[in-house]
Protein backbone atom coordinates (compact mmCIF):
# COMPACT_ATOMS: atom_id res chain seq x y z
CA UNK A 1 0.00 0.00 0.00
CA UNK A 2 1.12 3.23 -0.41
CA UNK A 3 2.18 5.85 2.36
CA UNK A 4 1.95 9.39 3.04
CA UNK A 5 5.16 11.18 4.70
CA UNK A 6 4.95 13.21 7.80
CA UNK A 7 5.69 17.10 7.36
CA UNK A 8 8.35 18.07 8.90
CA UNK A 9 6.07 20.63 10.76
CA UNK A 10 3.11 19.17 11.08
CA UNK A 11 -0.14 20.87 12.04
CA UNK A 12 -1.38 17.94 14.23
CA UNK A 13 -5.13 18.82 13.59
CA UNK A 14 -6.77 17.45 17.24
CA UNK A 15 -10.05 17.00 15.26
CA UNK A 16 -11.66 15.74 12.19
CA UNK A 17 -10.72 17.37 8.82
CA UNK A 18 -13.74 17.66 7.45
CA UNK A 19 -14.56 18.03 3.44
CA UNK A 20 -17.81 19.07 2.52
CA UNK A 21 -19.03 19.59 -0.69
CA UNK A 22 -21.81 21.76 -1.92
CA UNK A 23 -22.43 19.82 -5.60
CA UNK A 24 -24.10 22.46 -7.94
CA UNK A 25 -22.74 25.70 -5.56
CA UNK A 26 -20.81 27.80 -7.62
CA UNK A 27 -20.01 31.55 -7.68
CA UNK A 28 -21.68 33.80 -10.16
CA UNK A 29 -22.99 37.74 -9.57
CA UNK A 30 -25.84 38.49 -7.78
CA UNK A 31 -28.97 38.13 -10.19
CA UNK A 32 -33.21 37.57 -10.14
CA UNK A 33 -31.35 33.73 -11.49
CA UNK A 34 -28.98 33.22 -8.94
CA UNK A 35 -30.59 31.15 -6.19
CA UNK A 36 -27.28 30.82 -4.18
CA UNK A 37 -27.11 34.64 -3.61
CA UNK A 38 -30.94 34.87 -3.50
CA UNK A 39 -31.37 32.86 -0.73
CA UNK A 40 -31.25 33.71 2.74
CA UNK A 41 -27.41 32.06 4.24
CA UNK A 42 -26.11 33.67 7.00
CA UNK A 43 -23.70 30.68 7.88
CA UNK A 44 -22.21 30.45 3.68
CA UNK A 45 -22.34 34.58 3.96
CA UNK A 46 -20.40 34.65 7.06
CA UNK A 47 -17.91 31.95 5.58
CA UNK A 48 -16.83 33.84 2.70
CA UNK A 49 -16.44 37.27 4.33
CA UNK A 50 -14.94 35.66 7.26
CA UNK A 51 -12.43 33.07 6.35
CA UNK A 52 -10.03 32.38 3.82
CA UNK A 53 -11.39 31.84 0.48
CA UNK A 54 -10.03 31.26 -3.16
CA UNK A 55 -12.42 30.51 -5.92
CA UNK A 56 -11.22 27.16 -7.93
CA UNK A 57 -11.75 25.81 -11.73
CA UNK A 58 -14.27 22.90 -11.77
CA UNK A 59 -14.64 22.49 -15.42
CA UNK A 60 -12.87 22.51 -19.10
CA UNK A 61 -9.47 21.76 -18.96
CA UNK A 62 -9.16 21.90 -15.49
CA UNK A 63 -11.19 18.75 -14.90
CA UNK A 64 -10.00 16.76 -17.94
CA UNK A 65 -12.26 17.99 -20.52
CA UNK A 66 -11.52 19.22 -23.69
CA UNK A 67 -12.27 22.46 -23.71
CA UNK A 68 -12.94 25.48 -21.57
CA UNK A 69 -16.19 25.61 -23.08
CA UNK A 70 -17.03 22.67 -21.48
CA UNK A 71 -18.72 22.11 -18.22
CA UNK A 72 -17.84 20.56 -15.39
CA UNK A 73 -19.36 17.49 -13.92
CA UNK A 74 -20.11 15.93 -10.87
CA UNK A 75 -18.21 12.81 -11.96
CA UNK A 76 -14.86 14.68 -13.18
CA UNK A 77 -15.58 17.09 -9.90
CA UNK A 78 -15.31 13.98 -7.92
CA UNK A 79 -12.32 12.57 -9.53
CA UNK A 80 -10.21 15.63 -9.60
CA UNK A 81 -11.10 15.95 -5.62
CA UNK A 82 -10.40 12.75 -4.72
CA UNK A 83 -7.17 11.94 -6.65
CA UNK A 84 -5.83 15.36 -6.36
CA UNK A 85 -4.83 14.99 -10.41
CA UNK A 86 -6.42 16.40 -13.72
CA UNK A 87 -7.07 13.17 -15.79
CA UNK A 88 -8.52 13.24 -19.56
CA UNK A 89 -12.38 12.13 -18.91
CA UNK A 90 -14.44 10.55 -20.91
CA UNK A 91 -15.48 13.44 -23.40
CA UNK A 92 -11.94 13.66 -24.59
CA UNK A 93 -10.81 9.93 -24.77
CA UNK A 94 -13.80 9.38 -27.20
CA UNK A 95 -13.09 12.49 -29.04
CA UNK A 96 -9.30 11.48 -29.32
CA UNK A 97 -10.45 7.88 -29.99
CA UNK A 98 -12.98 8.38 -32.92
CA UNK A 99 -10.59 11.30 -34.59
CA UNK A 100 -7.64 8.86 -34.51
CA UNK A 101 -9.54 5.79 -35.89
CA UNK A 102 -8.60 3.83 -32.04
CA UNK A 103 -12.00 3.37 -31.49
CA UNK A 104 -13.28 1.48 -35.01
CA UNK A 105 -10.12 -0.23 -35.42
CA UNK A 106 -11.06 -1.41 -31.89
CA UNK A 107 -12.00 -5.60 -30.98
CA UNK A 108 -15.49 -4.46 -29.71
CA UNK A 109 -16.30 -1.94 -32.61
CA UNK A 110 -15.62 -5.20 -35.08
CA UNK A 111 -17.39 -7.57 -32.89
CA UNK A 112 -20.46 -5.25 -33.21
CA UNK A 113 -20.28 -4.14 -36.66
CA UNK A 114 -19.53 -8.12 -37.64
CA UNK A 115 -22.73 -9.66 -35.39
CA UNK A 116 -25.29 -7.87 -37.05
CA UNK A 117 -23.71 -7.76 -40.77
CA UNK A 118 -23.21 -12.01 -40.15
CA UNK A 119 -26.81 -11.95 -38.54
CA UNK A 120 -28.29 -9.71 -41.00
CA UNK A 121 -29.45 -8.16 -37.86
CA UNK A 122 -29.91 -3.95 -36.98
CA UNK A 123 -27.07 -2.03 -35.01
CA UNK A 124 -29.37 -0.07 -32.37
CA UNK A 125 -27.54 2.83 -30.73
CA UNK A 126 -28.72 4.16 -27.21
CA UNK A 127 -27.89 7.04 -25.29
CA UNK A 128 -28.25 10.91 -24.23
CA UNK A 129 -29.49 12.88 -27.23
CA UNK A 130 -27.30 16.23 -27.12
CA UNK A 131 -24.44 17.58 -27.20
CA UNK A 132 -24.34 18.69 -23.54
CA UNK A 133 -20.81 16.63 -23.23
CA UNK A 134 -21.82 15.56 -20.21
CA UNK A 135 -22.59 12.08 -20.45
CA UNK A 136 -22.28 11.96 -24.43
CA UNK A 137 -21.70 14.07 -27.66
CA UNK A 138 -24.45 14.04 -30.33
CA UNK A 139 -21.36 14.21 -32.87
CA UNK A 140 -19.56 10.85 -31.11
CA UNK A 141 -23.17 9.81 -32.28
CA UNK A 142 -23.14 10.92 -35.82
CA UNK A 143 -19.21 9.49 -36.11
CA UNK A 144 -20.55 6.27 -34.88
CA UNK A 145 -23.11 5.64 -37.22
CA UNK A 146 -21.11 7.30 -40.03
CA UNK A 147 -18.95 4.76 -40.04
CA UNK A 148 -21.01 1.92 -39.11
CA UNK A 149 -22.40 2.86 -42.83
CA UNK A 150 -19.26 2.59 -44.29
CA UNK A 151 -18.15 -0.93 -42.34
CA UNK A 152 -21.00 -2.48 -44.67
CA UNK A 153 -23.87 -2.60 -41.55
CA UNK A 154 -27.38 -1.87 -43.90
CA UNK A 155 -30.24 -1.41 -41.19
CA UNK A 156 -29.71 1.63 -37.81
CA UNK A 157 -31.87 2.02 -35.02
CA UNK A 158 -31.65 5.29 -32.66
CA UNK A 159 -32.90 5.42 -29.28
CA UNK A 160 -33.14 8.87 -28.55
CA UNK A 161 -33.32 9.93 -24.39
CA UNK A 162 -33.92 13.86 -24.08
CA UNK A 163 -31.87 15.85 -22.40
CA UNK A 164 -33.09 19.24 -20.87
CA UNK A 165 -31.08 19.04 -18.19
CA UNK A 166 -27.37 19.20 -19.65
CA UNK A 167 -28.50 22.04 -22.01
CA UNK A 168 -31.84 23.92 -22.24
CA UNK A 169 -34.64 22.63 -20.86
CA UNK A 170 -36.79 22.58 -23.94
CA UNK A 171 -33.97 22.11 -27.22
CA UNK A 172 -34.84 18.70 -27.77
CA UNK A 173 -36.31 19.70 -31.42
CA UNK A 174 -33.00 21.71 -31.55
CA UNK A 175 -31.36 18.34 -31.92
CA UNK A 176 -34.00 15.95 -33.47
CA UNK A 177 -34.68 18.26 -36.78
CA UNK A 178 -31.07 18.56 -37.62
CA UNK A 179 -30.24 14.57 -36.73
CA UNK A 180 -33.93 13.59 -38.77
CA UNK A 181 -31.25 15.72 -42.01
CA UNK A 182 -27.98 13.99 -41.05
CA UNK A 183 -30.19 10.26 -41.51
CA UNK A 184 -31.86 11.18 -44.88
CA UNK A 185 -28.16 12.27 -46.40
CA UNK A 186 -27.14 8.45 -45.23
CA UNK A 187 -30.24 6.92 -46.80
CA UNK A 188 -28.80 5.75 -50.24
CA UNK A 189 -27.41 2.33 -51.73
CA UNK A 190 -29.62 0.06 -49.01
CA UNK A 191 -28.58 1.73 -46.27
CA UNK A 192 -31.44 1.93 -43.45
CA UNK A 193 -31.68 4.17 -40.33
CA UNK A 194 -34.41 5.67 -38.38
CA UNK A 195 -35.21 6.90 -34.54
CA UNK A 196 -37.28 4.16 -33.12
CA UNK A 197 -37.88 5.25 -29.62
CA UNK A 198 -36.91 7.96 -27.19
CA UNK A 199 -37.95 9.57 -23.92
CA UNK A 200 -37.20 11.85 -21.13
CA UNK A 201 -33.96 10.92 -19.33
CA UNK A 202 -35.37 11.64 -16.04
CA UNK A 203 -38.31 9.47 -16.70
CA UNK A 204 -36.73 6.04 -18.20
CA UNK A 205 -33.39 4.64 -18.53
CA UNK A 206 -30.55 6.27 -17.29
CA UNK A 207 -31.57 5.46 -13.40
CA UNK A 208 -28.41 5.77 -11.18
CA UNK A 209 -27.20 4.16 -8.38
CA UNK A 210 -30.34 1.36 -8.24
CA UNK A 211 -32.32 4.48 -7.03
CA UNK A 212 -35.60 3.50 -9.18
CA UNK A 213 -35.24 0.38 -11.27
CA UNK A 214 -38.49 1.08 -12.69
CA UNK A 215 -36.90 4.10 -14.76
CA UNK A 216 -34.85 1.40 -15.99
CA UNK A 217 -37.92 -1.06 -16.57
CA UNK A 218 -39.43 1.76 -18.40
CA UNK A 219 -36.80 2.23 -20.98
CA UNK A 220 -36.70 -1.78 -21.01
CA UNK A 221 -40.16 -1.92 -22.63
CA UNK A 222 -39.89 1.16 -24.18
CA UNK A 223 -36.43 0.52 -26.32
CA UNK A 224 -36.23 -3.59 -26.45
CA UNK A 225 -39.94 -4.63 -26.28
CA UNK A 226 -41.45 -1.43 -28.39
CA UNK A 227 -44.27 -0.79 -25.63
CA UNK A 228 -45.75 2.22 -25.53
CA UNK A 229 -47.32 5.08 -27.14
CA UNK A 230 -46.63 4.99 -30.83
CA UNK A 231 -46.05 8.10 -33.06
CA UNK A 232 -45.11 9.00 -36.58
CA UNK A 233 -41.57 10.64 -36.07
CA UNK A 234 -39.71 11.77 -32.91
CA UNK A 235 -40.49 15.23 -33.53
CA UNK A 236 -44.44 14.60 -33.28
CA UNK A 237 -43.94 12.95 -30.16
CA UNK A 238 -42.11 15.78 -28.71
CA UNK A 239 -44.59 18.07 -29.31
CA UNK A 240 -47.85 16.63 -28.62
CA UNK A 241 -46.18 15.40 -25.07
CA UNK A 242 -45.24 19.18 -24.68
CA UNK A 243 -48.43 20.15 -25.01
CA UNK A 244 -50.31 17.74 -22.48
CA UNK A 245 -47.83 17.38 -20.28
CA UNK A 246 -46.33 21.04 -20.15
CA UNK A 247 -43.04 19.11 -19.02
CA UNK A 248 -39.35 19.96 -19.98
CA UNK A 249 -37.22 17.41 -21.86
CA UNK A 250 -35.63 15.60 -19.14
CA UNK A 251 -39.57 14.17 -17.94
CA UNK A 252 -41.57 13.89 -21.35
CA UNK A 253 -43.02 10.11 -21.07
CA UNK A 254 -41.58 7.52 -23.16
CA UNK A 255 -42.02 7.25 -26.80
CA UNK A 256 -42.12 4.61 -29.42
CA UNK A 257 -41.84 5.09 -33.44
CA UNK A 258 -43.88 3.10 -35.62
CA UNK A 259 -44.90 2.24 -38.92
CA UNK A 260 -48.61 0.72 -40.23
CA UNK A 261 -49.00 0.20 -36.07
CA UNK A 262 -45.93 -1.87 -35.33
CA UNK A 263 -42.47 -0.75 -34.16
CA UNK A 264 -39.93 0.36 -36.61
CA UNK A 265 -37.15 -0.69 -33.80
CA UNK A 266 -37.56 -3.25 -31.53
CA UNK A 267 -34.19 -5.14 -30.05
CA UNK A 268 -34.22 -8.62 -31.67
CA UNK A 269 -31.89 -11.92 -31.61
CA UNK A 270 -28.76 -11.39 -33.59
CA UNK A 271 -28.91 -7.43 -33.15
CA UNK A 272 -25.97 -5.32 -31.76
CA UNK A 273 -26.64 -2.85 -29.16
CA UNK A 274 -24.12 0.04 -28.66
CA UNK A 275 -25.00 2.41 -25.76
CA UNK A 276 -23.29 5.54 -26.34
CA UNK A 277 -22.94 7.41 -23.37
CA UNK A 278 -19.55 8.17 -21.72
CA UNK A 279 -20.30 9.11 -18.33
CA UNK A 280 -20.43 5.80 -16.21
CA UNK A 281 -23.08 6.53 -13.38
CA UNK A 282 -26.52 6.61 -15.19
CA UNK A 283 -24.78 3.89 -17.45
CA UNK A 284 -24.38 0.75 -15.54
CA UNK A 285 -28.30 -0.25 -14.59
CA UNK A 286 -29.24 -0.28 -18.64
CA UNK A 287 -25.57 -2.23 -19.10
CA UNK A 288 -26.75 -4.77 -16.25
CA UNK A 289 -30.02 -5.12 -17.91
CA UNK A 290 -28.40 -6.52 -21.18
CA UNK A 291 -25.40 -8.58 -20.25
CA UNK A 292 -27.59 -10.13 -16.75
CA UNK A 293 -28.40 -13.65 -16.72
CA UNK A 294 -31.54 -15.63 -15.66
CA UNK A 295 -30.67 -14.26 -11.72
CA UNK A 296 -31.59 -10.64 -12.82
CA UNK A 297 -34.33 -9.58 -10.47
CA UNK A 298 -34.42 -6.00 -10.69
CA UNK A 299 -37.79 -6.31 -12.87
CA UNK A 300 -39.37 -8.74 -15.34
CA UNK A 301 -37.55 -8.40 -18.88
CA UNK A 302 -40.37 -10.32 -20.62
CA UNK A 303 -37.33 -11.32 -23.34
CA UNK A 304 -34.36 -11.09 -23.29
CA UNK A 305 -33.11 -10.91 -27.10
CA UNK A 306 -29.39 -12.14 -27.80
CA UNK A 307 -27.64 -9.60 -28.56
CA UNK A 308 -24.17 -8.14 -28.74
CA UNK A 309 -23.75 -5.15 -26.53
CA UNK A 310 -21.27 -2.93 -26.08
CA UNK A 311 -20.86 0.72 -23.89
CA UNK A 312 -19.22 3.60 -25.12
CA UNK A 313 -16.64 2.90 -21.84
CA UNK A 314 -16.36 0.38 -19.37
CA UNK A 315 -18.48 2.05 -16.59
CA UNK A 316 -17.23 -0.17 -13.91
CA UNK A 317 -13.55 -1.40 -13.86
CA UNK A 318 -13.86 -3.16 -10.70
CA UNK A 319 -17.40 -4.94 -12.10
CA UNK A 320 -16.38 -4.99 -15.34
CA UNK A 321 -19.36 -3.47 -16.27
CA UNK A 322 -20.02 -3.83 -19.21
CA UNK A 323 -18.23 -6.80 -20.72
CA UNK A 324 -17.97 -4.99 -24.35
CA UNK A 325 -16.71 -1.70 -24.47
CA UNK A 326 -15.23 1.01 -27.45
CA UNK A 327 -12.79 2.89 -25.35
CA UNK A 328 -11.15 2.48 -22.15
CA UNK A 329 -11.98 4.85 -18.94
CA UNK A 330 -9.36 7.02 -17.82
CA UNK A 331 -6.96 5.04 -15.17
CA UNK A 332 -6.89 7.07 -12.16
CA UNK A 333 -3.93 5.69 -9.94
CA UNK A 334 -2.56 7.30 -6.55
CA UNK A 335 -5.66 8.64 -4.90
CA UNK A 336 -6.25 10.40 -1.90
CA UNK A 337 -8.51 7.42 -0.75
CA UNK A 338 -5.94 5.17 -1.52
CA UNK A 339 -2.41 6.98 0.58
CA UNK A 340 -4.78 7.33 3.35
CA UNK A 341 -5.82 3.40 3.76
CA UNK A 342 -1.92 3.28 3.65
CA UNK A 343 -0.37 5.06 5.80
CA UNK A 344 -3.34 4.07 8.26
CA UNK A 345 -5.86 6.93 8.21
CA UNK A 346 -9.35 6.34 9.07
CA UNK A 347 -11.67 7.73 6.42
CA UNK A 348 -15.35 8.63 6.42
CA UNK A 349 -17.72 8.74 3.68
CA UNK A 350 -21.20 10.08 3.55
CA UNK A 351 -24.43 11.27 1.54
CA UNK A 352 -27.39 10.19 0.15
CA UNK A 353 -28.09 8.01 -3.09
CA UNK A 354 -28.50 10.42 -5.44
CA UNK A 355 -24.49 11.45 -4.73
CA UNK A 356 -22.87 8.30 -2.56
CA UNK A 357 -21.11 7.18 -6.05
CA UNK A 358 -19.20 10.54 -5.78
CA UNK A 359 -17.81 10.58 -3.11
CA UNK A 360 -16.74 6.82 -3.29
CA UNK A 361 -16.72 5.31 -6.57
CA UNK A 362 -15.61 8.62 -8.49
CA UNK A 363 -13.75 9.66 -5.33
CA UNK A 364 -11.15 6.66 -5.40
CA UNK A 365 -10.66 7.10 -9.17
CA UNK A 366 -13.65 4.67 -10.62
CA UNK A 367 -13.30 2.37 -8.06
CA UNK A 368 -15.72 -0.09 -6.37
CA UNK A 369 -15.24 -1.14 -2.69
CA UNK A 370 -12.85 0.23 -0.76
CA UNK A 371 -8.92 0.02 -0.28
CA UNK A 372 -9.37 -1.08 3.40
CA UNK A 373 -12.01 -2.60 5.05
CA UNK A 374 -11.05 -1.86 8.69
CA UNK A 375 -10.28 1.60 8.04
CA UNK A 376 -13.01 3.51 5.90
CA UNK A 377 -17.01 3.52 6.40
CA UNK A 378 -19.46 4.51 3.74
CA UNK A 379 -22.68 5.69 4.91
CA UNK A 380 -25.70 5.86 2.52
CA UNK A 381 -28.48 7.47 2.82
CA UNK A 382 -31.23 6.73 1.30
CA UNK A 383 -33.23 9.17 -0.98
CA UNK A 384 -36.26 10.04 -1.65
CA UNK A 385 -38.10 8.80 -5.00
CA UNK A 386 -39.99 12.08 -5.56
CA UNK A 387 -39.26 14.97 -7.67
CA UNK A 388 -36.47 16.84 -6.08
CA UNK A 389 -38.63 20.14 -6.30
CA UNK A 390 -41.48 18.69 -4.11
CA UNK A 391 -38.51 18.07 -1.63
CA UNK A 392 -35.90 20.59 -1.97
CA UNK A 393 -34.05 19.85 1.21
CA UNK A 394 -33.65 16.00 0.23
CA UNK A 395 -32.10 14.48 3.02
CA UNK A 396 -28.96 17.01 4.42
CA UNK A 397 -30.62 16.75 8.12
CA UNK A 398 -30.65 13.03 8.33
CA UNK A 399 -26.82 13.46 6.53
CA UNK A 400 -25.70 16.29 9.52
CA UNK A 401 -27.56 13.61 12.02
CA UNK A 402 -25.26 10.61 10.69
CA UNK A 403 -22.11 12.91 10.11
CA UNK A 404 -22.47 14.63 13.44
CA UNK A 405 -22.42 11.32 15.53
CA UNK A 406 -19.65 9.52 13.16
CA UNK A 407 -17.41 13.34 14.01
CA UNK A 408 -18.24 13.07 17.94
CA UNK A 409 -16.84 8.84 17.54
CA UNK A 410 -13.46 10.24 17.40
CA UNK A 411 -12.66 7.85 14.82
CA UNK A 412 -12.41 9.36 11.78
CA UNK A 413 -9.53 12.09 11.18
CA UNK A 414 -10.51 12.52 7.71
CA UNK A 415 -14.29 12.88 6.50
CA UNK A 416 -16.09 13.95 3.77
CA UNK A 417 -19.47 14.32 2.95
CA UNK A 418 -21.89 15.54 -0.39
CA UNK A 419 -24.89 17.28 -0.16
CA UNK A 420 -26.73 16.93 -3.63
CA UNK A 421 -28.99 20.19 -2.85
CA UNK A 422 -27.68 22.76 -5.03
CA UNK A 423 -27.20 20.06 -8.07
CA UNK A 424 -30.09 17.89 -8.00
CA UNK A 425 -32.97 20.70 -7.08
CA UNK A 426 -31.33 22.71 -9.60
CA UNK A 427 -31.38 20.37 -12.35
CA UNK A 428 -35.27 20.87 -11.87
CA UNK A 429 -35.24 24.23 -13.13
CA UNK A 430 -37.35 25.31 -10.12
CA UNK A 431 -35.71 28.85 -8.78
CA UNK A 432 -38.20 29.46 -5.74
CA UNK A 433 -37.24 25.13 -4.78
CA UNK A 434 -33.72 25.62 -5.69
CA UNK A 435 -33.49 28.63 -3.35
CA UNK A 436 -35.37 26.71 -0.35
CA UNK A 437 -32.36 24.04 -1.16
CA UNK A 438 -29.66 26.52 -0.66
CA UNK A 439 -31.20 27.61 2.35
CA UNK A 440 -31.80 23.92 4.12
CA UNK A 441 -27.70 22.96 3.14
CA UNK A 442 -27.47 26.82 5.17
CA UNK A 443 -28.73 25.23 8.43
CA UNK A 444 -27.12 21.67 7.95
CA UNK A 445 -23.78 23.60 7.27
CA UNK A 446 -24.02 25.66 10.73
CA UNK A 447 -24.37 22.52 12.48
CA UNK A 448 -21.48 21.14 11.43
CA UNK A 449 -19.60 23.93 12.42
CA UNK A 450 -20.31 24.12 15.32
CA UNK A 451 -19.33 20.40 16.17
CA UNK A 452 -16.07 20.94 14.26
CA UNK A 453 -15.19 23.75 16.45
CA UNK A 454 -16.28 21.37 19.82
CA UNK A 455 -13.51 18.68 18.29
CA UNK A 456 -10.64 21.49 17.56
CA UNK A 457 -11.23 20.09 13.47
CA UNK A 458 -11.08 21.69 10.20
CA UNK A 459 -13.79 22.02 7.81
CA UNK A 460 -12.90 22.72 3.78
CA UNK A 461 -16.00 23.63 2.04
CA UNK A 462 -16.10 23.15 -1.61
CA UNK A 463 -18.41 22.43 -4.77
CA UNK A 464 -17.88 20.08 -7.55
CA UNK A 465 -19.45 22.79 -10.33
CA UNK A 466 -21.81 25.38 -10.66
CA UNK A 467 -25.66 24.93 -11.17
CA UNK A 468 -27.80 26.82 -8.73
CA UNK A 469 -25.61 29.81 -9.24
CA UNK A 470 -27.68 30.34 -12.80
CA UNK A 471 -30.82 29.00 -12.75
CA UNK A 472 -32.17 31.38 -15.71
CA UNK A 473 -31.24 30.99 -19.56
CA UNK A 474 -28.94 34.42 -19.81
CA UNK A 475 -28.36 35.70 -23.35
CA UNK A 476 -24.57 35.73 -24.26
CA UNK A 477 -24.39 38.88 -26.07
CA UNK A 478 -26.21 41.18 -23.50
CA UNK A 479 -26.06 39.40 -20.46
CA UNK A 480 -29.82 38.99 -19.84
CA UNK A 481 -31.89 36.81 -18.95
CA UNK A 482 -33.89 34.90 -21.95
CA UNK A 483 -37.49 34.58 -22.22
CA UNK A 484 -39.95 33.01 -22.52
CA UNK A 485 -43.00 33.89 -25.12
CA UNK A 486 -45.45 35.11 -22.47
CA UNK A 487 -42.26 36.87 -21.03
CA UNK A 488 -41.36 34.63 -18.44
CA UNK A 489 -37.50 34.04 -17.81
CA UNK A 490 -36.19 30.62 -19.20
CA UNK A 491 -35.59 28.20 -16.69
CA UNK A 492 -31.74 26.79 -17.23
CA UNK A 493 -31.16 23.04 -15.89
CA UNK A 494 -27.56 23.35 -16.55
CA UNK A 495 -24.78 23.13 -14.84
CA UNK A 496 -22.63 26.59 -15.20
CA UNK A 497 -18.79 27.89 -16.09
CA UNK A 498 -18.52 29.25 -13.07
CA UNK A 499 -16.19 28.83 -10.44
CA UNK A 500 -16.79 27.21 -7.16
CA UNK A 501 -15.41 28.87 -3.68
CA UNK A 502 -12.83 26.81 -1.05
CA UNK A 503 -12.97 27.78 2.14
CA UNK A 504 -11.13 27.17 4.93
CA UNK A 505 -12.72 26.86 8.08
CA UNK A 506 -10.37 26.95 10.94
CA UNK A 507 -10.38 28.91 13.93
CA UNK A 508 -7.18 26.58 15.96
CA UNK A 509 -4.44 26.07 13.50
CA UNK A 510 -4.35 28.91 11.15
CA UNK A 511 -0.88 30.32 12.76
CA UNK A 512 0.79 27.05 11.61
CA UNK A 513 0.73 27.69 7.47
CA UNK A 514 -0.57 30.24 4.88
CA UNK A 515 -3.13 30.52 2.37
CA UNK A 516 -1.60 30.69 -0.91
CA UNK A 517 -2.47 34.47 -3.21
CA UNK A 518 -5.38 33.29 -5.50
CA UNK A 519 -4.13 33.88 -9.21
CA UNK A 520 -7.10 32.26 -10.43
CA UNK A 521 -4.79 29.31 -11.07
CA UNK A 522 -6.65 26.98 -8.30
CA UNK A 523 -8.67 24.17 -9.38
CA UNK A 524 -10.14 20.92 -7.92
CA UNK A 525 -7.26 18.76 -7.93
CA UNK A 526 -5.77 21.36 -5.30
CA UNK A 527 -7.94 19.86 -2.56
CA UNK A 528 -6.29 16.64 -1.67
CA UNK A 529 -3.00 18.32 -1.01
CA UNK A 530 -4.41 20.77 1.05
CA UNK A 531 -6.41 18.64 2.95
CA UNK A 532 -3.81 15.71 3.48
CA UNK A 533 -1.36 18.67 4.14
CA UNK A 534 -3.75 19.75 6.96
CA UNK A 535 -3.84 16.08 8.14
CA UNK A 536 -0.21 16.34 8.84
CA UNK A 537 1.25 14.97 5.54
CA UNK A 538 3.39 16.00 2.81
CA UNK A 539 1.56 15.52 -0.53
CA UNK A 540 2.72 12.79 -3.49
CA UNK A 541 4.83 14.36 -5.75
CA UNK A 542 1.92 13.29 -9.11
CA UNK A 543 -0.47 15.41 -6.66
CA UNK A 544 -1.46 19.04 -8.19
CA UNK A 545 -0.16 21.59 -5.29
CA UNK A 546 -1.86 22.78 -1.89
CA UNK A 547 -3.77 25.85 -1.62
CA UNK A 548 -1.61 26.03 1.84
CA UNK A 549 1.83 26.59 2.72
CA UNK A 550 3.23 25.07 5.94
CA UNK A 551 5.17 27.25 8.03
Amino acid sequence: MKELKKAASPINVKGPVLTIVMDGVGLAPEGDGNAVKRAYTPTLDGLMKKYPMVKLKAHGKAVGLPTDDDMGNSEVGHNALGSGQVFAQGALLVSNSIASGKLFASAAWQEEVNNVKKSDGTLHFLGLFSDGNVHSHIDHLKALITHAKADGVHRVRVHILLDGRDVGETSALDYVRPFEEFMAGLCDDGFDIKIASGGGRMKITMDRYEANWPMVELGWKTHVLGEGRQFANAEEAITVYREETHAIDQDLPPFVIAEDGKPVGTIEDGDSVIFYNFRGDRSIEISKAFEAGDDFDKFDRVRVPKVAYAGMLEYDGDLHIPSRYLVSPPEITNTMGEYLAGTGVAQYAISETQKFGHVTYFWNGNRSGKFSEELETYVEVPSDVVPFEQRPWMKCAEITDKLIDAMRSGKYPSMRVNFPNGDMVGHTGSLEATICSMEALDLQIARLLKVVDELEGVALITADHGNADEMYEVDKKTGAPKQNKDGSYKAKTSHTLNPVPFIIYDNFYSDKYTVKEDKGTFGLSDVAATAVNLLGYEAPDMWDESIIELK
